[in-house]
């Protein structure tokens, strides 16, 4: 498989890796951006264990909650001007508490349902805003928890967080104190899964290959790398499992620590049931204009 120097820009924006890391990669993976990047960590060159598309589209990241459910939700725009235009704001909370109302399936039943405060289906307003704002606006993606909640927005909307609670403390104000954390810890360190359990066998079996590689590559005898190897899926588990993450408020504590200190403390039981983050334009690209050619256009009329 032939690949282009666009290629092994992509491959250098993914990993971090020099120019001709990357291409000496794309090389050895016949061109396959996966194998590529899996050929970078052998050798200890990306540092990256989460491969992740270039964040670059404009919109909002939005979290709301009322005393019985709570949404995450993502809305698109083209321009970051119109993402902090007030009436494209209200339009956002209009969808979100459509969401919490009407508890749609999916983006696709969101669009059927009437929206709040509205005698116009969620579609129909839309294409309204898409009209009177004048660019092209998506609703992305959603998700909705019914019970406890607590939700995050950070920087006015680059990123929206909310974690679902079981618990009978729901009420105290140490409670909410400690849900926020949990929320910002969310926002702050990214994990991709709640707990162990959560990681499919499939993803550890690849991080196993890598990292055996890795440590072969390094130098150490075959006969000890399962040993070392072992280690690293624990520290694998405690980056990207929120309830084994270090707590980012107090790095002398995990996070299914601080959960156990605070509910002991207030008499009570807490578990962190799920959680979803949403980044702003997270695996979208950009509208990329090239403005030089767009005013010469403008300037010869075509």
């Amino acid at each position: 498989m032939a690949f282009t120097a666009k290629d092994v820009m992509t491959l250098r924006q993914k990993t971090g890796c020099g120019m001709m890391d990357c291409k000496k990669a794309l090389t050895e993976a016949d061109g396959d951006m996966d194998k590529a990047i899996d050929f970078l960590r052998e050798q200890g060159l990306a540092k990256a264990a989460k491969k992740a598309s270039r964040i670059a589209a404009e919109g909002v990241a939005v979290a709301y909650s009322d005393d019985k459910t709570g949404v995450a939700l993502e809305v698109n725009a083209e321009t970051d001007f119109v993402a902090k235009n007030a009436d494209f704001q209200a339009f956002v909370k209009t969808i979100a508490d459509t969401v919490l109302a009407e508890d749609p399936a999916d983006v696709a039943d969101l669009l059927t349902k009437k929206a709040v405060g509205t005698e116009m289906t969620v579609a129909e307003l839309l294409q309204e805003k898409i009209q009177t704002i004048g660019e092209n606006m998506i609703i992305r993606r959603f998700v909705r928890y019914e019970g406890t909640v607590a939700t995050y927005i950070h920087m006015g909307g680059k990123i929206s967080v909310m974690v679902k609670f079981d618990t009978d403390l729901a009420d105290k104000d140490e409670f909410k104190t400690y849900a926020k954390d949990i929320a910002m810890q969310v926002a702050a360190a990214n994990p991709s899964y709640l707990n162990k359990s959560q990681v499919p066998d499939e993803v550890i079996e690849h991080e196993k290959k890598i990292m055996t590689e890795q440590v072969i590559n390094e130098g150490k005898p075959e006969a000890i790398a399962q040993k070392i190897v072992m280690g690293k899926i624990g520290k694998y588990y405690e980056e990207n499992c929120l309830v084994n993450q270090i707590f980012v408020k107090d790095n002398k504590l995990k996070v299914d620590q601080y959960t156990a200190q605070t509910a002991k403390a207030l008499g009570g039981k807490i578990e962190i049931v799920d959680f979803v983050r949403f980044e702003k334009g997270e695996g979208l690209e950009k509208r990329e204009d090239d403005f030089a050619a767009e005013v010469a256009a403008a300037v010869s009329g075509k």
